[in-house]
């Protein structure tokens, strides 16, 4: 079952933080926006904006980078592209003071909750979905990402392997709805090991990382006195930041994707590999029934296959 009609917010939300790799302040507002808007950045020390699709990333190795060609970027937008597509919503204008997302507490759950507090509302206009119609794979040495078909929404089946002994091998499966989404990935946080700290550091990454807004490990265990918000919370992260890099395929995506080792390079591989193949996918709009629309939540019905254009297709 999808969404019938598009949505965007009710109000505006507004947070402030840490960037956890620039280890600057960084606030940022979301406000509502007109149907067909999309998920659009602007830096508010610059009037350039950039609307987030795979056109639009600049880096993704270990954040998601955005800029167009002439403004500056926008950096670790991941965690709240997850929060758009994990709650449906399809248009909004986000204000930021700088390079980059706060970080908050390493996860998605304070977005969320903002959010759900203030609504989110329907337009009047056809919701449009990115259908994959064969799979589409990408390897690494060590891994791979792969899309395919699935007509029942948009599925992960996300696996992860470490050598570490307080992680090892986990894998997280579950078919998106907004109530999977807030119970099962938004309050997955990021980690981090404590081995890695000094080569980061010297490439200009993590600067901003702490106990606050990282789960770190070290050689015995974890080093965060509150423990973990769930037993698999390292799998459910990667699970979360899945979900935010393939939103940059620029509408929300009816298939199923499977990862094994993966990060934020190889999924936006996968997004990447998928646009490049126009036999790949197809863009469907759903049909919306005559009726006002409703506040709080989306309609849901079925998809159906019309001519209908993503922004950079």
């Amino acid at each position: 079952m999808n969404a019938v009609r598009q949505t965007t917010l009710a109000d505006s939300v507004a947070f402030s933080g840490v960037g956890v790799h620039s280890g600057k302040p960084a606030s940022v507002r979301i406000s509502p926006a007109a149907a067909d808007h999309g998920i659009v950045f602007h830096r508010s020390d610059s009037a350039q904006q950039v609307r987030a699709c795979r056109g639009a990333v600049r880096g993704s190795d270990l954040a998601t980078v955005l800029r167009d060609e002439a403004g500056p970027a926008v950096s670790t937008v991941e965690h709240l592209l997850a929060c758009f597509a994990g709650l449906a919503i399809d248009n909004a204008h986000v204000e930021i003071d700088g390079p980059e997302v706060p970080i908050l507490d390493g996860s998605a759950e304070a977005f969320a909750a903002a959010f759900d507090q203030v609504g989110i509302i329907e337009t009047d206009r056809a919701r449009r979905y990115l259908k994959v119609l064969k799979p589409v794979r990408v390897e690494t040495e060590n891994g791979f990402g792969e899309l395919v078909p699935y007509d029942a929404g948009f599925r992960v089946e996300i696996e992860i392997d470490f050598a570490h002994e307080m992680i090892g091998r986990q894998r997280y499966a579950a078919t998106l709805s907004p109530e999977v989404f807030r119970r099962d990935l938004a309050p997955a946080r990021t980690f981090g090991f404590v081995s890695d700290v000094e080569r980061l550091w010297q490439a200009g990454y993590a600067l901003g990382a702490s106990l606050e807004n990282t789960i770190c490990l070290d050689d015995t265990g974890i080093m965060n006195t509150d423990g973990l918000r769930y037993a698999d919370e390292f799998v459910r992260h990667k699970a979360l930041d899945a979900v935010g890099d393939l939103a940059l395929g620029g509408l929300p995506m009816m298939a199923r994707y499977r990862s094994y080792r993966g990060g934020h390079k190889l999924n936006f591989a996968v997004v990447d590999a998928l646009l490049s193949d126009r036999s790949a996918y197809e863009l469907v709009e759903a049909h919306v029934p005559a009726r006002r629309p409703l506040r709080g939540h989306a309609g849901f019905g079925i998809a159906v296959a019309v001519p209908a254009y993503a922004p950079e297709l």
